[in-house]
């Protein structure tokens, strides 16, 4: 087995020292048109992160076996050596984007996903606030471990795509320069993917780069100042409820149901789904799924 470090561990020290400065950058230089800081969202972001430490330890063991099973069926090899790693990395970060995008518009992959958009700030905390349910993610790395990548090798790019990702969490960077903005997943473009208004749904999902959402048609630059969170906000701070309430909406949404249609739309469909019903007959569902970008 390839030894990979482990970047998420190694960059925690960073994680620090940028949020402090931030923070800090807040307090000498306050801007009216930036959210800031507000101590119980930032505090649930960090609870979250730090409770997703612990679940996704637990999640790597059925992964890893699966990930281990696959790679010793296919003949296929990938060597991990100095060239091989940033292509591999350029593989991951193209099934990320696909992952992200699906974790959008499958309910019940969202109900993991909305975590991450549950908070009304964007700051470097807003980073960390990660779900405690990424067991639905594992599928879309299968055709790498397939095509012959080490799970090692994976979950190391998946790392450092994480870790790239932490810095883009922020409203003190403006715009980058043109070629920066165009190839790579910038403050910018992150700042419209956590906006809550209509033209920002849905979009810019790239994780270390936006040429996927250039390519698949998923791309909208920034314009009007992005408001953040969900269309139908939580208004909670408790850990425990923003990492279950989707999937305890979904569940009352499928007790409401009428048909194993409508059942399977409720979990399967996309988190604004609503079942074709006549006027007459219709009825206030159990629960408005909440929406973001």
């Amino acid at each position: 087995m390839p030894h990979l470090p482990d970047v998420v561990l190694w960059s925690i020290p960073a994680f620090v020292l940028l949020t402090a400065l931030e923070l800090v950058s807040y307090r000498l230089h306050p801007d009216d048109r930036s959210e800031g800081y507000e101590a119980k969202d930032a505090a649930t972001s960090i609870g979250m992160g730090l409770g997703s430490l612990l679940f996704d330890a637990l999640w790597k063991i059925p992964i890893v076996a699966i990930y281990t099973a696959l790679y010793e069926l296919t003949p296929l090899r990938v060597p991990v050596l100095w060239w091989t790693l940033p292509l591999t990395l350029l593989a991951q970060d193209f099934f990320y984007y696909w992952s992200h995008r699906g974790h959008h518009v499958v309910r019940i992959l969202w109900a993991c996903h909305v975590v991450h958009h549950s908070s009304r700030k964007f700051n470097l905390t807003t980073a960390l606030r990660q779900p405690w349910t990424s067991l639905t993610v594992w599928p879309f790395y299968v055709p790498m471990v397939l095509a012959g990548v080490h799970p090692a090798a994976v979950a190391f790019c998946s790392s450092a795509n994480l870790v790239y990702q932490f810095w883009v969490h922020t409203e003190r960077v403006g715009r980058l320069p043109r070629p920066f903005e165009y190839v790579l997943n910038t403050p910018s473009h992150h700042r419209v993917h956590h906006a809550s208004q209509g033209g920002y749904l849905d979009r810019n999902f790239g994780g270390i780069l936006i040429v996927w959402d250039r390519m698949f048609g998923s791309f909208v630059p920034e314009g009007e100042r992005p408001v953040y969170g969900l269309t139908k906000n939580i208004h909670t701070y408790n850990p425990l409820r923003v990492a279950t309430h989707e999937y305890a909406a979904i569940g009352r949404d499928v007790k409401a149901a009428r048909s194993w249609r409508e059942r399977f739309g409720r979990v399967f469909r996309g988190p604004g789904w609503q079942p074709d019903r006549p006027a007459e007959g219709r009825t206030t569902p159990a629960a408005v799924p909440e929406r973001v970008a």
